[in-house]
C-alpha cells in the first residue's frame, strides 16, 4: 500500500507523468459554483491534481468542455429497464451515471435471496458501481402472493458485503408507526446503517415516529410542500422522474443552492425506451435548468449530495484524493455526455467487453395454469361497482364507482366511460388465485394487454374490452416465459419476452428498446391513451392508501387495512 500511495503522491505534485490527464478544458467546482480552467490529472481510480498544469502517459484534450463529477442515481429498481444489470451499465454509464443505487426489491419478490445474490454477483462485474440496498418488503403486503418470503434472518447474512449499503425504501410505514414486530425486528438490525425510505403523504408526528426508527431517506414526495416538511426534520429528499412517477416539476421550487445539501436525484423505474428517448438523470438536469433551477443546485443533487447521504464519502467533486468518476459534457445546460470515466477508466466498449457474464435466474418463474375467457367474469351485483382509476403520471390511484352495464348475469365494461376488465393472477405457481374487476383510464376500445411485471408481487395483470383476448394474453405470457403481450381478436400483435425472473430480457438492451417502441404503437392501435401503457400496467396492483386495489386474493378496499404503496 505504502508504494501506491507514493505512486498517488508523485502524480498529485506533479513529480512524475499522470496515467491520463484532462487538458484545456474546465470543471464544474460544486463547493464554489465557479467554471475552474484546468488540467486534471487522474491516477489509478483517483483524481490526484486540479488547478495545476499536468503531464500525462495520455493526455486528452478536452478544450471547449466541462467535467462535472460522475451523476448518482440514488433509488432505482434495475429490473424496470427490462434489461439485466449488465445490459443497464451498458445503456446508462454512457450517458454519465457512474453509480446507481439499487434495490433489487422486484426479482426478490419473485426469487428472494437468490435474486439478491444475482444482483450482488452482477454488481462485482459491472463497469458502473452498482450499489444494492437490501430488500425490506418482501412479500409487500400479506394481501398478495409474492414468489418469496424474506425475514430479518435472510437478509442479515448479506449485510457486509462489498456492494451492500444497508437496509432497502422501508415501505411499510404503517407497519413501522404500529410497531409490527417483524418490520421492528428488520429495522433493529440495520440500525447504525443507512435505512432508506419510503413514505408517500405521511406527514406531522407519525412522521416523526417513522423518523424515529432511523429513516432518513425518501423517493415519495410529489410536492414542496411534503420535501420541505421532510427536509425539516432531517430527510434527505431523492427527487424522483420515472417513466410513470414524474415528480421533477412539482419539486423544482425546493431544488435550490440552499437545500441542495438535503436532495439527491433518482429514476426508480425507467425504462429503456425513455432513456434511449429522453435521457436518464441527464434528462432531469436539462430539464431542472431549462426551467430555471441554478446549475450549482441540481448538479449538487445529482453528484456529491447524493453521495454524502448513502456514505458514499470518496466521490462527488471534482478534487485531489476522490475518486475519478468524471463526465466530460459539453455544457452545463446541455448535459450531454462527450467522455465518461469510471474509476479512472475511460468508458469505451472495449471496456464493457472485459467483464465476466453472470449466469441469469428465474427462467421458469412463471407457472400460472392455463386460463380460460369464464374465469375473466364478474358476477352482477346490485348497486354500484368499484372501479380503479389510473391517474396518469402517478402510481397512486383513484376509488371511483360506477354503476356498470349488465350482460345476463355479468357486470360489463363501459367503454364510453373508459372501463374495462382488469384481472391478476398469481403465477407464482403456489396456489393458483386469480381476482377481476375494473379499471378506468387506459383507454382501450378493444384488445387486451398483459404483464408479468406487477408491482410489488409481480403476478401476471391482464387489462382487457373482452375476456377471449384476456385469456389469450394471459396464457401468451407463460409460453414465452414472462413479459409483455398485446392481443386484438385472438391475434398476437406484439410480445416481449422477460425470462429473468419474469421481469428482465436476455437481449441487447438496443434490442429491448426497438422492442418496446412497437409494443407502444400496438397498445396505441388499442386506443391506449396512456403515454407508458406497460409501466402504468405493471403498478396497477399496487397496493396504496387510501385507494382500491386489486390482489390475487380478491378486490379488496384497503381503506380498511394498514398497507402501503
Amino acid at each position: 500500500m505504502t508504494q501506491a500511495l507514493e505512486r498517488l503522491i508523485d502524480h498529485g505534485v506533479g513529480r512524475k507523468p499522470a496515467d491520463i490527464v484532462l487538458k484545456g478544458g474546465r470543471f464544474f467546482d460544486l463547493v464554489t459554483g465557479e467554471l475552474v480552467a484546468s488540467d486534471i490529472a487522474i491516477s489509478g481510480n483517483r483524481i490526484v491534481g486540479t488547478c495545476g498544469d499536468y503531464q500525462g502517459l495520455e493526455e486528452i484534450d478536452v478544450a471547449g468542455r466541462i467535467v462535472v463529477p460522475g451523476l448518482i442515481d440514488t433509488h432505482l429498481h434495475i429490473e424496470s429497464s427490462l434489461v439485466t444489470p449488465h445490459e443497464f451499465d451498458r445503456c446508462v454509464l454512457p450517458l454519465g451515471i457512474t453509480t446507481a443505487i439499487c434495490d433489487p426489491h422486484e426479482i426478490a419478490n419473485v426469487l428472494g435471496t437468490e435474486g439478491i445474490q444475482f444482483f450482488l454477483d452482477s454488481a462485482m462485474e459491472t463497469i458502473m458501481d452498482i450499489r444494492v440496498q437490501l430488500s425490506s418488503c418482501v412479500p409487500a403486503t400479506h394481501l398478495e402472493t409474492a414468489g418469496a418470503d424474506l425475514p430479518v434472518e435472510r437478509l442479515v447474512p448479506f449485510r457486509h458485503h462489498p456492494k451492500v449499503i444497508g437496509l432497502a425504501e422501508f415501505m411499510n410505514f404503517p407497519g413501522v408507526v404500529h410497531k409490527d414486530a417483524i418490520c421492528l425486528a428488520k429495522l433493529d438490525a440495520f440500525q447504525g446503517g443507512h435505512i432508506d425510505g419510503h413514505a408517500p403523504l405521511l406527514r406531522g408526528n407519525e412522521l416523526n415516529g417513522y423518523l424515529a426508527a432511523g429513516i432518513r431517506t425518501d423517493h415519495e414526495c410529489t410536492t414542496a410542500e411534503e420535501a420541505l416538511e421532510k427536509i425539516r426534520k432531517g430527510m434527505h429528499i431523492l427527487v424522483r422522474e420515472g417513466s410513470v412517477s414524474k415528480d421533477l416539476q412539482a419539486l423544482m421550487p425546493i431544488i435550490t443552492e440552499r437545500l441542495s445539501p438535503f436532495l439527491a436525484l433518482c429514476t426508480d423505474d425507467r425504462n429503456p425506451l425513455d432513456i434511449a428517448e429522453q435521457g436518464h438523470l441527464d434528462h432531469m438536469i436539462r430539464a431542472a435548468i431549462a426551467a430555471g433551477v441554478e446549475p450549482l443546485a441540481i448538479y449538487r443533487a445529482a453528484s456529491i449530495s447524493a453521495a454524502r447521504a448513502f456514505g458514499l464519502s470518496d466521490r462527488g467533486l471534482v478534487a485531489p484524493g476522490w475518486r475519478a468518476d468524471l463526465v466530460v459534457v459539453d455544457s452545463l445546460e446541455n448535459c450531454k455526455a462527450q467522455l465518461v470515466f469510471s474509476a479512472g477508466r475511460r468508458v469505451t466498449d472495449q471496456l464493457f467487453a472485459q467483464r465476466k457474464p453472470v449466469e441469469p435466474v428465474g427462467l421458469d418463474s412463471v407457472r400460472a395454469g392455463e386460463v380460460k375467457a369464464a374465469d375473466f367474469g364478474v358476477p352482477y351485483s346490485e348497486g354500484e361497482t368499484s372501479v380503479i382509476g389510473v391517474l396518469p403520471g402517478k402510481i397512486i390511484t383513484a376509488h371511483r364507482r360506477y354503476r356498470l352495464p349488465t350482460e345476463g348475469n355479468q357486470t360489463g365494461v363501459d367503454l364510453d366511460r373508459d372501463i374495462i376488465k382488469v384481472a391478476v393472477i398469481e403465477r407464482h405457481g403456489i396456489n393458483g388465485n386469480h381476482a377481476n374487476g375494473f379499471v378506468q383510464g387506459f383507454g382501450l376500445k378493444k384488445g387486451a394487454i398483459a404483464s408479468t411485471v406487477g408491482h410489488d408481487s409481480h403476478n401476471i395483470c391482464v387489462v382487457g374490452v373482452n375476456e377471449e383476448d384476456m385469456a389469450l394474453a394471459a396464457n401468451r405470457l407463460g409460453e414465452i416465459k414472462g413479459g409483455f403481450v398485446v392481443v386484438e381478436d385472438g391475434n398476437v400483435l406484439g410480445e416481449i419476452a422477460l425470462p429473468v425472473a419474469g421481469l428482465m430480457s436476455l437481449e441487447p438492451y438496443e434490442r429491448v428498446r426497438d422492442i418496446l417502441h412497437h409494443l407502444r404503437q400496438a397498445a396505441f392501435a388499442l386506443g391506449a391513451t396512456l403515454e407508458e401503457p406497460f409501466l402504468q400496467l405493471a403498478f396497477l396492483p399496487l397496493p396504496v392508501i387510501p385507494h382500491l386495489k386489486i390482489s390475487d386474493r380478491g378486490l379488496v378496499d384497503v381503506d380498511k387495512f394498514a398497507l402501503i404503496g
